[in-house]
């Protein structure tokens, strides 16, 4: 058993604090942006397909960083605590305390990338199937981040390596933020990764995209059960939690994609 004693604060310097989410968020930006630059570059090397000019997707990176913290921050408010927001609405604006929703930043991200592909008269998918690569990586430093945090936290269980959250109370609990890590963050790194590159399905437009939704989706609805739900939600139709929910629509989403390739493939 373990006891959470982490400081969400990195440093303070009084008049301003560091804290772990935001470096969380920064970290998983900047290495997410090297990754993708490296399978660009890799893929025309090893396969003579350029997937998208590099300096493209240096542009697309201020594009993703709105899509994410917007996105993810709207989704927050929007999904799981309208009403609070409703009636403390300059609370919105300080995300360094935590509340990010990844639907609401994937929906961020969608919309990003779709107004930069539009402008620069770029393929979608071919932006979507790269940034699918990288996601994992910053979704992983997330759930460290909401585990410093001591947020999000897990059901109580009598497991040896369950955690205390002294914040929260004084029961031993699935420390599920981790468990997320380890499915939403590297397990999906290598699983998308593996496709893309061992299978060559990053060459087939739209694809990673898809898989990506649907692995994801799968993740999350399995960590979901070793989570709390919202308080104030609890359980949607007695049964599904409101990331479970929002993920099984993703998953539909993925599947929807893949069909429409399959069918586009066979037309041709």
């Amino acid at each position: 058993m373990i006891i959470h004693n982490f400081d969400p604060v990195l440093i303070d310097f009084g008049f301003v604090q560091i804290r772990w989410y935001s470096i969380a968020y920064i970290a998983g930006i900047i290495l997410g942006w090297l990754y993708a630059i490296r399978i660009i570059k890799n893929t025309l090397t090893k396969h003579n397909v350029l997937l998208v000019d590099v300096k493209y997707f240096d542009d697309l990176i201020i594009y993703l960083v709105f899509g994410i913290v917007i996105g993810g921050r709207l989704g927050y408010v929007f999904f799981y605590d309208l009403n609070y927001f409703i009636e403390n609405y300059i609370e919105i604006l300080k995300i360094w305390k935590g509340g990010m929703s990844f639907h609401g930043g994937l929906l961020g991200v969608i919309i990003a990338t779709l107004i930069f592909a539009k402008n620069n008269k770029t393929n979608f998918f071919s932006l979507a199937d790269i940034i699918s690569c990288v996601a994992p990586i910053g979704l992983f430093m997330g759930r460290i981040a909401n585990f410093i945090n001591g947020e999000l936290i897990g059901k109580t269980t009598s497991l040896p390596w369950s955690v205390i959250f002294p914040a929260e109370d004084n029961l031993p609990r699935h420390p599920s933020q981790l468990y997320e890590a380890f499915l939403e963050g590297l397990l999906l790194f290598v699983l998308i990764n593996y496709l893309a590159f061992k299978k060559n399905f990053l060459l087939k437009t739209g694809y990673i995209s898809a898989l990506f939704l649907i692995f994801y989706s799968i993740a999350r609805i399995i960590g979901e059960n070793f989570r709390e739900p919202d308080v104030h939600l609890g359980y949607l139709f007695n049964f599904f939690s409101m990331g479970s929910l929002l993920s099984l629509i993703t998953f539909i989403l993925g599947c929807i994609i893949i069909f429409i390739i399959n069918k586009n493939e066979q037309n041709n």
